[in-house]
């Protein structure tokens, strides 16, 4: 059996390991300082960040603007929290990260009222689930650009310049 020192000693562990590893926090109290897309924002010390998990039409294509203004309204001038995954930079060198302003899990809810689609690029897939419940509930109620045609649908998913995208 354990003795509390030991207990305690365990438990500085495994909690060391979990920040460590991006699991339970990353950085705290950073301030957006500007929406790039609706995806994607720079933070007060020039940190760019693209948010895991999801994807939000690109300029040019229909929905851009809806999807970078609710950004904004999510996190422009908050304190924001950042949670990572497996991989923590993509190709182009921007932090990947789970982003929360307050309470609210920025990622999700532009996946939950239609602003964005799920985009999986493993090995970042801790919320896969998740996203995909959203976003089926999204596409049933047909909120946000899950009300536009097909054709603009489509135009969105292959509207990028990033590579290979798997769209759910």
């Amino acid at each position: 059996m354990l003795s509390r020192k030991g207990l305690l000693f365990a438990l500085f562990f495994c909690l060391s390991s979990a920040f460590i590893g991006g699991y339970i926090k990353g950085d705290d109290g950073l301030k957006a300082a500007k929406v790039i897309d609706g995806d994607t924002i720079v933070l007060e010390n020039g940190e760019h960040v693209r948010y895991i998990g999801m994807d939000t039409p690109e300029k040019g294509r229909p929905y851009y603007k809806e999807a970078k203004n609710e950004n904004r309204r999510l996190v422009e001038g908050k304190k924001l929290r950042l949670e990572y995954d497996v991989g923590r930079k993509d190709q182009y060198g921007r932090t990947l990260a789970y982003v929360y302003a307050g309470d609210i899990f920025v990622n999700t809810e532009l996946v939950k009222n239609g602003y964005a689609m799920v985009y999986t690029f493993p090995p970042n897939v801790k919320f896969y689930k998740t996203f995909l419940s959203f976003q089926e509930d999204a596409r049933k109620q047909k909120r946000g650009l899950w009300g536009l045609s097909e054709q603009d649908i489509e135009s969105i998913k292959g509207g990028h310049g990033h590579g290979r995208k798997h769209y759910e």
